[in-house]
C-alpha cells in the first residue's frame, strides 16, 4: 500500500486555488445611465465601488432638497441611506426598495438601530416623494428628500443590496467584503466621493485574502488531510508489509491536519474579533466543536494502551468514534464556509469533485481490503485441523 499519490497532491493544489482566486466585482460607469421618466439627467453621478451600484443626484442648498436615483443589481431589495451619526450601518437612515406582496415596487424608510433586525420607521430626513422600478435584474430607487439644516454639504452614505424579501420585510443581506465596505462620504454640491474604488477595494481585498486564508487552511486540514489520514489507518494496516509504516504515516497526516486546522481556527478568531456585529453562528459553533474533538483525538495518542491491554477495545471505540465525528463535522463546516464566502459555483463544484475522488478511492480500497481479509479468514479455516 503506497502513501497518497501525486493525483491527491494535484487535488490539493486545486483546492488551494479554489479559495485564493476570488476577487471583488468590477465597477462599471454611471455616465451612460439616463432616466426618461425622471426628467432625464441628474447634476451628478457616482460609480459606487461595490455591489455594482450607482448614485445620481441633484442637490439644492437653498431649500435643502436632494433628488436622487440609486441603481443596483438585485432581485430582492436595494437600499441607500444617510448616516448622520457615523459611517456604517448602525444609525443609517435608509430608503429601501423592494416588491410588496402584490408584486408592485415600493419604497419604505428604516432607521437602522440594530444588526439583528430592522423595522419600518420614520427617518432623519423628510421624504417628499419616493418610487422604484425593476427590470432585467436591476432595481432603481428614486426619491426627493428634504434634509435638516447642515453646516456642510458632505454626508456619510451607505448602500446595500439583499437577496429576498419575506413577509414584507427585507431579508438579511450577505456579509461579503463588498457588502461590508458599501459606505463612504459624498459631497452633494461638488459631486465628489471620498470612497474611491482603489481605497475600498484595497480594504475589501485585504479582508477577502484573510477569509481565503482561513478557508484554505481549514479546507486542506479538515476537508482533505484528515480524511486522507483516516484512509491510511483504515486500509494500509490491512497489509502486513505496511506495518508499522502505516501508523507513522497516519500520525504524521493527522498531526499535520491538526496543526493546519488550529492555524485556520486562529485566523477565524481574528476575523471574528475584527468584524464586530458580523456573526456566523453555525460555522462558529461547529468550528469550536471540531477543535475540541480534534484536540481530544490528538491527546488519544498519549493514552494509547498496548494491543493486548484490557482497555484497548474501549480506547478503539473512543478513537474511532471521535475520529469519524471530526471527519463529518470537518467536511460539513467546509461547506458552511463556502456558503459564507460565496465563491463562484465552480469552486464549490471543484471541492465536491475532490470529495468524490476521495470517496471513489475509499470505495475501491474498501473492496480490496475486504477481499484480503476474507481470503485470510478462508485460509485460516482451511488450515485448521
Amino acid at each position: 500500500m503506497a502513501p497518497p499519490t501525486p493525483s491527491f497532491l494535484a487535488l490539493t493544489l486545486l483546492l488551494l486555488l479554489l479559495l485564493s482566486t476570488i476577487s471583488p466585482s468590477d465597477s462599471q460607469t454611471c455616465s451612460s445611465q439616463t432616466f426618461p421618466t425622471r426628467n432625464g439627467l441628474f447634476a451628478h453621478c457616482n460609480d459606487l465601488p461595490t455591489l455594482a451600484s450607482y448614485i445620481h443626484w441633484t442637490y439644492s442648498r437653498a431649500n435643502s432638497t436632494l433628488s436622487l436615483a440609486f441603481v443596483a443589481e438585485s432581485v430582492g431589495w436595494i437600499s441607500w441611506a444617510i448616516n448622520p451619526t457615523g459611517d456604517g450601518m448602525i444609525g443609517a437612515q435608509s430608503l429601501v426598495a423592494f416588491r410588496d406582496s402584490k408584486g408592485a415596487m415600493t419604497v419604505k424608510t428604516y432607521n437602522v438601530t440594530s444588526y439583528a433586525s430592522v423595522q419600518e420607521s420614520s427617518v432623519w430626513f423628510r421624504v417628499k416623494e419616493a418610487a422604484a422600478e425593476s427590470s432585467g435584474g436591476v432595481m432603481r430607487l428614486f426619491a426627493t428628500v428634504v434634509l435638516p439644516e447642515m453646516d456642510t454639504s458632505t454626508i456619510n452614505h451607505v448602500w446595500q443590496v439583499g437577496p429576498s424579501v419575506t413577509g414584507g420585510v427585507p431579508d438579511r443581506h450577505a456579509l461579503q467584503p463588498a457588502n461590508l465596505n458599501s459606505k463612504g462620504t459624498l459631497d452633494l454640491l461638488k459631486g465628489e466621493s471620498s470612497n474611491s474604488t482603489s481605497r475600498i477595494e484595497a480594504g475589501g481585498d485585504s479582508r477577502l485574502k484573510k477569509k481565503n486564508i482561513h478557508g484554505m487552511l481549514n479546507a486542506v486540514s479538515w476537508g482533505f488531510l484528515f480524511p486522507i489520514g483516516i484512509m491510511i489507518a483504515r486500509y494500509m494496516r490491512t497489509f502486513k508489509s505496511a506495518d508499522p509504516a502505516w501508523f507513522y504515516l497516519h500520525i504524521a497526516c493527522q498531526v499535520s491536519a491538526y496543526a493546519i486546522g488550529v492555524a485556520g481556527w486562529a485566523t477565524g478568531l481574528m476575523l471574528g474579533s475584527s468584524s464586530k456585529g458580523v456573526q456566523h453562528d453555525n460555522h462558529r459553533s461547529i468550528g469550536i466543536a471540531l477543535f475540541c474533538l480534534a484536540t481530544l483525538q490528538v491527546f488519544a495518542l498519549l493514552v494509547r494502551p498496548e494491543k493486548d491491554h484490557k482497555y484497548r477495545n474501549y480506547w478503539n471505540i473512543y478513537h474511532h468514534g471521535v475520529g469519524y465525528g471530526v471527519l463529518v463535522l470537518g467536511i460539513f463546516n467546509v461547506f458552511e464556509g463556502l456558503s459564507i464566502l460565496s465563491p463562484a459555483e465552480k469552486w464549490k463544484s471543484a471541492y465536491i469533485a475532490v470529495l468524490a475522488a476521495l470517496g471513489a478511492v475509499a470505495l475501491a480500497l474498501e473492496v480490496m481490503t475486504w477481499t484480503v481479509v476474507l481470503k485470510r479468514r478462508s485460509k485460516k479455516s482451511t488450515n485448521k485441523p
